[in-house]
């Protein structure tokens, strides 16, 4: 079979169906590359060869960053090449520039992709996987085109954009929303994510915070922020264990804001056990 059998290049109006559903599927890797980019000449030929031999175990997307502007600033790409795997409708793996093709089969064997395997192998789970939060990002744009009035639609979109860090413009489309939207518990629970997001933005490095709580437990700022890193990073029960312990320790801390912390936290984590189990625990300490 041809190299180029399972190899095909995406543009912003297919990029939805043949990468991100095909992926529910099938796994895409794709490959962001510019006819000017020397490494892209060098890796290009590599990841085509894979994609045969590879033998519809993957697809292999290309997307010309001068021609799928669109694709390009939705996935953040700043630099080429740079390669993702999308899995189930999500990027799950990628790199920054060319690298050796031993490198490329580890990083397949990794996802559990093997030269020759079926493309119906994929787990039946993939299947109702959400979206990247990129892609999404890309899908409603172009949905707001169409609609430009559905407000609703800016709604989704801050939502989405806060899940890919992309503070300011979310809090723009937030303050645009009119009164019977601003006060939609989605909106709500935007403005409690975009808080956390702005405040982990400025936190100092994981690390350092991690340190900081190390040599001195009481250190309540330190809690705070980490808390927000580890929230706004997806580890939420990390997140509001924090929270959890500013409140153990000082409940007047900032005029209460241990307890404003965590109520904020349970509009934003979306695991209604989790949030469960905390609220138990935030009244055991209040009452």
């Amino acid at each position: 079979m041809s190299d180029q059998a399972h190899v095909f290049d995406a543009t912003t109006e297919t990029f939805e169906a043949e990468v991100l559903q095909q992926s529910l599927q099938t796994p895409v890797l794709v490959d962001f590359w510019a006819t000017w980019c020397g490494p892209c000449k060098a890796l290009g030929p590599i990841l085509e060869k894979l994609a045969g031999e590879y033998n519809g175990a993957f697809r292999l997307a290309k997307v010309d960053v001068d021609k799928e502007q669109e694709i390009a600033a939705a996935f953040q790409i700043r630099s080429v090449p740079t390669v993702f795997l999308v899995k189930g409708g999500q990027i799950v793996d990628g790199f920054p520039g060319a690298v050796p093709e031993g490198q490329l089969r580890e990083l397949l064997k990794k996802h559990g992709i093997e030269p020759g395997q079926a493309a119906n192998d994929e787990p039946v789970a993939a299947e109702i996987a959400p979206l990247d939060p990129h892609a999404e990002v890309m899908s409603l744009r172009k949905a707001i085109e169409t609609e430009p009035e559905k407000a609703e639609l800016k709604l989704d979109l801050a939502l989405a954009l806060l899940r890919t860090g992309a503070a300011g413009e979310a809090e723009t489309l937030l303050d645009a929303l009119p009164a019977n939207l601003a006060t939609d518990d989605r909106a709500v629970r935007a403005r409690s994510r975009l808080g956390f997001v702005l405040l982990a933005k400025d936190a100092p490095p994981v690390e350092v915070l991690e340190a900081a709580i190390a040599s001195n437990p009481d250190d309540l700022r330190a809690r705070h922020l980490l808390g927000a890193q580890q929230l706004v990073g997806g580890k939420a029960e990390a997140g509001l264990e924090q929270f959890l312990e500013m409140l153990r320790r000082d409940r007047g801390y900032e005029n209460g804001l241990p307890k404003k912390v965590l109520i904020d936290a349970f509009r934003v984590v979306e695991d209604d056990s989790l949030v469960g189990q905390y609220r138990r625990k935030m009244s055991s300490l209040l009452f």
